[in-house]
């Protein structure tokens, strides 16, 4: 199974929706490796970014120094929560040359138009664009100037047309190429390291639901521009963490970090409050109390796991399964969880009762025997 996962671009700390995204394939690659399916896993990193240059003004520290603090606490964070590593975790500005190349193609079969120093993909020539998220007009209009699209540059053959190469701005990296210096735009990094690591076809490619338009319409756009295979077989995304009745965002500045959770809580206990409630499908809304039920269940399952014994956990191993392939049922999966945990602490002769615990625990990449540690399922 091929994954690609769109990772973060580095210019603050992650925050609690990022865990809950990241969550999810977490689980997700477990489960696949459990079944006996061979993974890669892809999660990008975007460090040629527009919001990057301002965030570094703003501290007053030079660019690439704001992007390599940001990626060593994001991979802290990563691995305090006992997250798989990807087996690839490239950057946009390593793969500069294959990003040119991309564009170097799109310009070949007539996509590419430059308006000054700035490259657009023309999407009156694309014959998918738009069929992703299915947006009306007046949304995608919308989420455009929300999330950097610029609908109304005048300059522009149509309003959604997008970057694929632009000049530098202050104080951000000037890369050389045959365009002249400057930077890709957001989306066209994606197509090219996708394609680089993982072919063609993605089975799954996956990210926060604010993806879906415009980064993933774009990057669909433009890779289908170049290719008769299907770019992704299955879009994956995943619904917002609201927090104080809006979504989780850095931009609205409602957001709790991962790296202050960690100096306050076990690891196991922040992947438990938020499994209890997160379903990809829905999302939900934290509260700062949701965590004393993570305490809980975890103190629960730390019992269970050294009781001697408990029931015949085969019905429970069944549904917590049943849950998760159901549509990556979290809640319902760590429900059945807890309800085995407690059945063992009530009594029972039968020893894989504890060792049920044990395992199902681990499927959620949650050790009840050693704290703060991630469990590696390792690929068969």
């Amino acid at each position: 199974m091929r994954l690609y996962v769109c990772g973060v671009t580095p210019y603050d700390a992650s925050h609690l929706g990022h865990v809950a995204t990241f969550l999810t394939y977490d689980v997700l690659v477990r489960r696949l490796r459990q079944l006996g399916y061979r993974t890669r896993l892809v999660r990008n990193i975007t460090d040629l970014d527009d919001p990057i240059a301002p965030r570094a003004l703003q501290l007053g520290v030079p660019y690439a120094e704001l992007v390599e603090a940001e990626v060593a606490q994001f991979r802290r964070d990563m691995d305090q929560l006992g997250m798989l590593r990807p087996e690839a975790e490239p950057r946009v500005s390593e793969m500069v040359d294959e990003t040119l190349a991309f564009i170097a193609e799109l310009e070949a079969a007539g996509y590419l138009y430059r308006v000054g120093g700035t490259l657009y993909f023309d999407t009156a020539r694309s014959n998918v664009f738009g069929t992703l998220s299915g947006y009306p007009e007046d949304l995608r209009r919308h989420y455009a100037r929300e999330r950097g699209g610029n609908p109304d540059n005048p300059l522009k053959r149509n309003r959604f047309d997008f970057v694929l190469w632009r000049p530098s701005r202050d104080g951000e990296p000037e890369i050389p190429s045959r365009y002249g210096p400057g930077m890709p735009g957001w989306h066209i990094g994606c197509s090219a390291m996708a394609r680089t690591l993982l072919g063609t076809t993605v089975d799954l490619h996956g990210g926060g639901i604010d993806l879906m338009f415009p980064h993933h319409e774009c990057e669909q756009a433009q890779t289908m521009a170049v290719q008769t295979e299907p770019f992704v077989r299955t879009w994956h995304h995943c619904e917002f963490v609201r927090y104080r009745g809006e979504k989780m965002s850095k931009s609205l500045g409602n957001i709790v970090l991962a790296r202050d959770l960690l100096t306050r809580h076990d690891a196991r206990t922040i992947r438990l409050a938020v499994l209890r409630l997160y379903r990809y499908t829905a999302g939900f809304e934290w509260r700062d109390r949701d965590f004393a039920a993570g305490e809980r269940l975890l103190e629960i399952l730390l019992a269970a796991v050294k009781a001697p014994g408990g029931p015949d956990p085969r019905p429970w191993i069944e549904r917590v399964n049943t849950a998760i392939d159901d549509d990556l049922d979290f809640p319902t999966a760590t429900a059945e969880l807890e309800d085995l945990a407690r059945a063992v602490l009530e009594g029972g002769t039968d020893p894989a009762g504890p060792q049920a615990v044990v395992e199902l625990a681990e499927t959620l990449g949650i050790s009840p025997m050693r704290p703060n540690e991630g469990i590696e399922v390792p690929a068969p």
